[in-house]
């Protein structure tokens, strides 16, 4: 009855997003009271369970995934995305010119969000492809795939983020676990697929993409920061939170105690202040060592945040929906059921996420309502390792973008591709990044 009850919770989120049109977080949150009434809950702990859920989710998150908006935005508006990509394609050269799309595309992707990275970088290809007398789509498919991959296992990506704050998981050893799972699933499904896509659906190598899709400013070569400042200040809060995070490996191999430099490398390694830092670093950097005003800076990250004001509403929607899925005893009840399971709790993860993930299109609300069902069932299982399962909902949340997916429209437009070539691009890609990362993720499993 519990399982039934979610299922049709799901449909019903279905049914007011695309048939009536309602608003997600509305959605989630009408969608959080009538489950949470069906499962039985006493009505005066409802409404504390759906605060409990927003609070607590947004708690953990909002400053990573506030700080980070406003660094990729600092790093987009002084040119230095720009920079890094235009850099790496002319370093790669014309033969590789795939390989230099997807490497940049992937440093790009760490600081971006995945509509911001698709929408800075769609003018960059175009112009590339325009030149090299080559399909956008080419050229397309490896910069989604590097944006996808990035979104989906990489803090201070939302859903890593959360997925890893909800877990009680190491931010630093997702980060770490994920770079490593992100390398061979981007070079299958960037690079290898799109030859076999070329075959299915040869008419979208044919497409030359929409000239006006995500028209950013232009940059002069000498208005742009250099190559070497805009790489670091990209990944300096990889370096730090990975910093961090190697510590953690290795102290209790070497058994050494908590010295003051431990804790200093602890404390600037956490995902906090690593963003912390970064983004001051980003103000100097992009900004005030460049003479820009501090009040241009500060408007970027204004801009930055209010355009995620929505996103921020949503993740806490899913959070609320979340915690009301184990108040309500759905997630005690998906355990007991696989309490003498010998199925790996990172393919359950992985599974419970990619049937969401398919039914929801957002995949960022797949990885709450999936840490839902999965909490209560870790709680049974001896040295499971709470990064991995973190990395696998990622994997799942990845699945089969189609229709219900905002990027899914996204990517079709862009590259100005039919409904049917998006399908057998974008859709499959996805799937692959999806089920990659699954394998990658067990095989670390196995190693760890």
């Amino acid at each position: 009855m519990p399982l039934l009850i979610v299922a049709i919770g799901v449909l019903l989120l279905l049914i007011f997003i695309m048939k009536f049109k309602l608003n997600t977080f509305v959605s989630l949150i009408i969608v959080s009271f009538i489950v949470a009434l069906a499962l039985g809950m006493p009505m005066g702990e409802v409404v504390g369970s759906i605060e409990s859920g927003l609070g607590g989710t947004l708690g953990h998150i909002a400053l990573i995934f506030g700080m980070g908006a406003m660094l990729g935005r600092l790093i987009a508006d002084a040119g230095g995305a720009n920079r890094i990509a235009i850099t790496l394609i002319d370093k790669f050269g014309e033969k590789r010119i795939q390989w230099a799309v997807l490497f940049a595309s992937f440093i790009v992707g760490i600081a971006l969000f995945l509509e911001v990275a698709i929408v800075l970088l769609v003018p960059i290809i175009f112009s590339i492809a325009k030149e090299l007398k080559v399909s956008i789509v080419k050229l397309g498919l490896p910069m989604v795939t590097a944006a996808l991959a990035t979104h989906a296992f990489l803090p201070p990506h939302p859903g890593p983020t959360v997925v890893a704050a909800e877990y009680g998981a190491n931010i630093g050893l997702v980060l770490i676990y994920g770079i490593i799972v992100a390398i061979p699933t981007v070079i299958f499904a960037g690079i290898l697929y799109p030859k076999l896509a070329k075959k299915i659906v040869p008419t979208a190598f044919t497409r030359e993409g929409s000239a006006s899709f995500g028209v950013q400013k232009t940059f002069k070569l000498e208005e742009m920061p250099g190559f070497g400042i805009s790489l670091f200040t990209a990944l300096f809060p990889v370096i730090l939170m990975a910093l961090g995070a190697i510590v953690d490996m290795v102290q209790p191999v070497f058994g050494f105690s908590d010295n003051m430099l431990v804790s200093l490398i602890r404390f600037i390694g956490n995902s906090s202040t690593a963003m912390l830092l970064s983004l001051l670093l980003a103000v100097y950097t992009m900004g005030l060592r460049r003479n820009i005003p501090i009040k241009t800076l500060m408007d970027s990250c204004s801009s930055a945040i209010n355009a995620l004001g929505m996103l921020l509403l949503i993740i806490g929607g899913g959070g609320a929906l979340k915690q009301v899925l184990i108040d309500g005893g759905v997630g005690d009840y998906v355990a007991d059921i696989f309490a003498g399971s010998a199925m790996s709790p990172v393919f359950f993860a992985w599974m419970v996420a990619a049937i969401l993930r398919i039914c929801l299109g957002s995949g960022t609300v797949a990885t709450l309502t999936t840490a839902g069902l999965v909490i209560p069932s870790l709680a049974g299982i001896p040295d499971v390792n709470l990064e991995l399962v973190a990395l696998a909902t990622g994997a799942g949340s990845a699945i089969a973008s189609h229709v219900n997916d905002a990027g899914f429209w996204m990517v079709k437009e862009s590259l100005g591709m039919t409904l049917k070539e998006a399908f057998g691009t974008y859709t499959v890609l996805s799937t692959i990044v999806a089920v990659s990362g699954l394998v990658c993720t067990l095989l670390l499993d196995i190693i760890i």
